[in-house]
């Protein structure tokens, strides 16, 4: 383990816990990245995954929302993409300007082309150098989030080939080739939780996984073959950190569109945040849960583009639902997606001031 600053600002941490916290801590999935003039300036020169590759690229990237909002954002997250899982396990991905895989999975056969052994360390040691790095740039301001994919939605990725508007191949291998499907969609799972694992030795502070398509599935589907993953997930990481003298990682997990199973996510997951997208109410997401885990989210990303006195009201609107008997208490505020590319940098910057003020205890 590396020797890092202390830190400074540990209301992410505190709020993830479960605790009540003067105001929600802030950040926003996707904040490093296309929306900032300083991140396409240094695209201009580099390719998406040299730029992950690269740890002192994206330590920058990581660092450039918090230098820019100092202050004002309480996380980052490091500068990544989901899809360096794909690669490690021995597949092509490229991106231009989405993710494309040149040779994707068409049947169980394909299965046989993957590495059969992925050392975390080896494969994604980039990651895991960007991280130490970053934290130390960091000094203590804000923590650092560590991430990867939901083996579902990395599944998804390397069956379709890309993104899809009706994932037809990747939900027709569940129904044709359902213990195919469950095995690979375990070799994926052992090689998150071991990249979380290395994730937090090397300096993450919170550890996020990101189901993105959970919504794609019916609920008996999700509850066959995404859920179960997800657990095993978290247990599987915990454990392996209490063994490594690095217990109380907080992990949370976001399963877009998956709000029918919010319930069961708060009593058995196993994580202790569930990110919630717009789709639900926070004050329904709170009588769900029934105070087992703290929450995330939830405001809808294109709320941004509606100007400040929309921006404004919709976070009022979202603070005083999620607050507990007017309270604020176990809540990350965040979108309830990625943000996107067009936002206006300063209007990021007012959802950030009207967090810290209608949050505020």
């Amino acid at each position: 383990m590396a020797d890092f600053p202390p830190l400074r600002n540990d209301l992410l941490l505190r709020a993830a816990r479960g605790e009540e916290t003067e105001r929600a801590p802030v950040w926003v999935m996707r904040q490093a990245g296309r929306y900032l003039p300083e991140f396409r300036k240094v695209r201009e020169d580099h390719e998406f995954f040299e730029i992950c590759r690269t740890p002192t690229l994206a330590t920058e990237i990581t660092v450039q929302p918090i230098r820019r909002y100092s202050g004002l954002i309480d996380a980052a997250i490091i500068f990544s993409d989901i899809l360096v899982v794909p690669q490690a396990m021995g597949m092509e991905v490229l991106m231009n300007p989405g993710p494309s895989f040149p040779s994707p999975l068409d049947t169980p056969d394909d299965i046989a082309k993957l590495r059969s052994k992925v050392d975390v360390k080896k494969e994604l040691g980039y990651v895991l150098e960007a991280i130490t790095m970053t934290r130390k740039e960091l000094k203590g301001e804000v923590p650092l989030i560590g991430f990867c994919g939901a083996p579902w939605t990395l599944f998804a990725y390397m069956v379709e080939g890309g993104g899809s508007k009706t994932f037809q191949k990747s939900k027709s291998w569940l129904f044709k080739y359902p213990n195919e499907s469950k095995e690979l969609l375990g070799r994926i799972a052992d090689i998150c939780t071991d990249f979380l694992v290395e994730q937090a030795k090397a300096g993450a502070q919170l550890l996020q996984v990101f189901d993105s398509w959970a919504g794609e599935l019916a609920p008996h589907h999700f509850e066959e073959f995404s859920y179960p993953t997800l657990r095993y997930i978290a247990e599987g990481v915990k454990r392996k950190l209490t063994e490594a003298g690095v217990p109380g990682v907080p992990m949370t997990l976001f399963a877009k569109g998956a709000n029918q199973s919010l319930d069961a996510m708060a009593q058995s997951s196993g994580y202790d945040v569930l990110g919630l997208d717009w789709c639900v109410e926070p004050s329904h997401a709170r009588s769900l849960v029934k105070g087992k885990i703290a929450l995330q989210g939830n405001m809808d990303p294109n709320a941004l583009y509606g100007g400040k006195n929309a921006i404004e009201r919709e976070v009022q609107r979202m603070c005083a639902s999620f607050k507990v008997a007017g309270k604020t208490k176990a809540w990350i505020a965040n979108l309830g997606h990625g943000i996107t590319p067009g936002v206006d940098p300063e209007d990021l910057k007012w959802f950030f001031e009207c967090v810290h003020k209608y949050s505020e205890n």
